[in-house]
């Protein structure tokens, strides 16, 4: 069976970054390219903001190498339940985390999950790099998994943020000298409302790319889309 686009370019750039970086420093770059610490602590923040709790259960689709389970193990109690396409990245991800948190690799446009068995779900830099239908696919998906009135959060790039069309830029000037080592994907708030709409979310809101309303840290970068379920 063939891979997705996104598992192919992901277990080819973690092999790149592992063959010229220390560990630490290529499982760093594998998550946004830096900023291990400040980002997963950035991403603690905003869940807290959107009320994750202690004794509530948090699913973190595209953990990565676990900068914000890491962030999270040292500021409450959860059941945690990180998904993700590499094994390397997992297995660095469960040396950094509590004991009791999970890991599961899944290659799949399916949450391997039960209806209805969290509180929270989250996926930060994840329909970043994903074709329109599989983040709509995931979001359904996630809106199974979340229990009602449960809470999704994903960050997204849009053009309308300044910041994001120079990025826009650079992607466009690497493709035209090299290949993309992955696909840069944007998102407009339109498109996130008419998906939420037709998913049966409510509650979205939107959290600009320069905003920090938790105020206990900086700005994520990336926008932010807070759904209810």
């Amino acid at each position: 069976m063939a891979k997705f686009h996104f598992v192919e370019d992901y277990e080819r750039l973690v092999r790149r970054l592992r063959w010229k970086y220390s560990l630490d420093e290529a499982m760093s770059r594998a998550v946004g390219g830096g900023g291990y610490e400040q980002i997963g602590q950035i991403e603690a923040d905003i869940v807290a903001h959107a009320g994750l709790r202690d004794g509530q259960s948090l699913v973190d689709l595209g953990c990565g190498s676990g900068r914000l389970a890491a962030a999270l193990g040292r500021k409450m109690s959860i059941e945690y339940c990180g998904i993700d396409v590499v094994k390397a990245l997992l297995r660095y991800a469960k040396k950094k985390s509590p004991k009791n948190y999970r890991f599961i690799l899944n290659r799949s446009l399916a949450v391997p999950l039960p209806d209805a068995s969290c509180d929270m779900a989250t996926a930060f830099s994840v329909f970043t790099h994903l074709l329109h239908h599989e983040s709509y696919i995931y979001l359904e998906e996630l809106h199974r998994v979340v229990r009602p009135d449960g809470v999704v959060i994903f960050s997204f790039l849009e053009f309308s943020e300044p910041d994001h069309w120079a990025q826009f830029k650079a992607t466009v000037d690497v493709q035209r000298s090299a290949t993309l080592p992955h696909l840069n994907q944007f998102l407009e708030r339109s498109q996130i409302e008419l998906w939420a709409d037709k998913l049966g979310y409510h509650g979205l809101r939107f959290v600009g790319s320069t905003e920090a309303p938790w105020r206990t840290s900086s700005a994520l970068g990336q926008s932010i889309a807070i759904l209810q379920r």
